[in-house]
C-alpha cells in the first residue's frame, strides 16, 4: 500500500493509508494521542475477528452492501483503529440523494450494532442541486470504531446530524470526513452525551471553488466520561468557507473533554473566509477541558480568518437574575445550560429532533424543565 502525504495535524506529520500496517500502535506521546486513553483502546489497534458490523433498516434512500461492493472513495484513514475498522468491516451503509432531489422529512439511520465491538463504514452522497437533512443514531451501547464519508455535488445543500446518546458505558471511534463540490452547501452537527469514550475526528475537503462548510458540535460529559472532537480543515480551493462552533458542558469528578480544531489555508485557496469557536461550560469543580485552536495561513490573500477559545464556570450572576424573578435554582440552572447550548441547536432544521436533543440534555442534568414549567409560572406570578 503506497502511504500518502497529508496535511499536518497539530503541525506534526500525518499519514493517511488503507493499510493497517502503516500505522504504528500509538503510546500517547504523539500529538494526536497525547490526550486519549490509548491504554483503554488497546483493543481497537488490531483486528478483532470477533468483531460484528453496524448495520441499519433498509428503504428509501438507505441500503447495506457487502463492502466489496460500496463505491470507491479517495478518502484514506488518518490512524490505525479507521484503518483497522475499514478493513475489518463487512458491509457498508449507503445512504444516496439523486441529482436534484429535494427531500423535505429527515433521512433517518439508525446504526446498530451485532456484537459487543463492532466496525462501522457509512458512505452518504447527494447529487448536484439536491438538498436533504440526513440524521445518523448511533448505538450507544456497544462499542463501535468506524467511518463516515460524505460527498456533496456541485450546488447541493446537506445536512446532517450525528446522535450520541446512551448510557456512559460503551467507547466510540469516528472519523467522518466531508468532500464538498463547487458551490455546495454543508453542515455537520455532532451531538455527544452517551459513551464512556468517544473520540470523533470531523475533517473537510473541497473539490471546487465556492463551497461552505458548517460544523457545530454540542457536548455533555459527566463523571468519568472522555470525550473528544477533533477537526481538520483543509482549504484547499478558492473563494471556500467554513464556520467551527462547538460548545461542552461538564460535570462530575474526572470527566474529561478534549476540542482540537486545525484549519489550514492553502496557498491556492484564496478569498476564503473562516472562523472556529469552542466554549466549555463547568458546571461544577470535577471536570476537565482541554481546547486547542491552530489556524495556519499559507497565504494573505484571504476574506478573513479566526479562531476563540474559553472555559469558565457557571455564571453565578445568571443565576441570580433568574432567581430573583422567582425561577428555582434547579430549573435556573437547566435555563442557563440550555441558553448555552442555544445558537447550536437552533441550527437542527427539525423541530422534533431538536426538541428531543435539549429534552435529553436536561435529562442528563437531572432536570426535567418541562415537568415544572407550572412551578416556573406559579413563583414568577407571585
Amino acid at each position: 500500500m503506497t502511504v500518502l502525504d497529508a496535511p499536518p495535524l497539530d503541525h506534526s506529520p500525518q499519514v493517511v493509508s488503507a493499510d493497517v500496517d502503516d500505522f504504528a500502535v500509538p503510546t500517547g506521546r504523539e500529538e494526536e494521542w497525547r490526550f486519549a486513553p490509548t491504554e483503554e483502546l488497546r483493543r481497537f489497534m488490531d483486528h478483532d475477528p470477533d468483531a460484528g458490523t453496524i448495520t441499519c433498516a433498509t428503504g428509501g434512500h438507505v441500503t447495506v452492501v457487502p463492502i466489496v461492493d460500496a463505491p470507491a472513495t479517495d478518502w484514506l484513514p488518518t490512524d490505525r483503529p479507521s484503518a483497522v475498522s475499514r478493513a475489518g468491516t463487512s458491509s457498508a451503509v449507503l445512504v444516496r440523494i439523486g441529482d436534484d432531489e429535494i427531500v423535505e422529512e429527515p433521512i433517518v439511520v439508525e446504526l446498530r450494532g451485532s456484537a459487543a465491538l463492532n466496525y462501522g463504514y457509512v458512505d452518504v452522497t447527494i447529487g448536484r442541486h439536491a438538498r436533504a437533512t440526513v440524521v445518523l443514531v448511533h448505538d450507544a451501547g456497544v462499542d463501535v470504531s468506524g467511518s463516515i464519508v460524505t460527498h456533496v455535488g456541485d450546488g447541493a445543500n446537506l445536512t446532517m446530524l450525528s446522535i450520541i446518546d446512551g448510557p456512559p458505558q460503551a467507547v466510540h471511534l469516528w472519523q467522518w470526513h466531508a468532500r464538498i463540490s463547487r458551490d455546495a452547501s454543508f453542515v455537520g452537527s455532532v451531538v455527544t452525551i452517551g459513551g464512556r469514550i468517544v473520540r470523533i475526528l470531523p475533517s473537510v475537503s473541497y473539490a471546487g471553488p465556492g463551497g461552505s462548510a458548517e460544523l457545530l458540535g454540542a457536548f455533555l460529559a459527566d463523571a468519568g466520561q472522555y470525550l473528544e472532537h477533533r477537526i481538520f480543515i483543509d482549504h484547499d480551493q478558492p473563494h471556500c468557507s467554513s464556520n467551527v462552533i462547538y460548545k461542552g458542558a461538564l460535570s462530575g469528578a474526572d470527566s474529561h473533554t478534549v476540542w482540537i480544531g486545525d484549519v489550514l489555508v492553502r496557498r491556492a485557496a484564496v478569498g476564503i473566509d473562516t472562523y472556529e469557536m469552542n466554549r466549555n461550560l463547568l458546571l461544577d469543580d470535577g471536570p476537565r477541558a482541554d481546547s486547542v485552536p491552530n489556524l495556519e495561513l499559507e497565504t494573505g490573500d484571504i476574506v478573513s480568518a479566526g479562531h476563540a477559545s474559553a472555559t469558565g464556570k457557571f455564571d453565578d450572576e445568571q443565576l441570580f437574575y433568574l432567581q430573583a424573578r422567582g425561577i428555582p435554582e434547579r430549573i435556573a440552572r437547566q435555563l442557563v445550560v440550555r441558553g448555552f447550548f442555544a445558537d447550536i441547536l437552533a441550527r437542527i432544521p427539525s423541530a422534533e429532533w431538536r426538541a428531543l436533543v435539549l429534552g435529553r440534555i436536561g435529562q442528563r442534568l437531572g432536570m426535567d424543565l418541562d415537568a415544572h414549567e407550572d412551578d416556573v409560572d406559579a413563583e414568577v406570578a407571585s
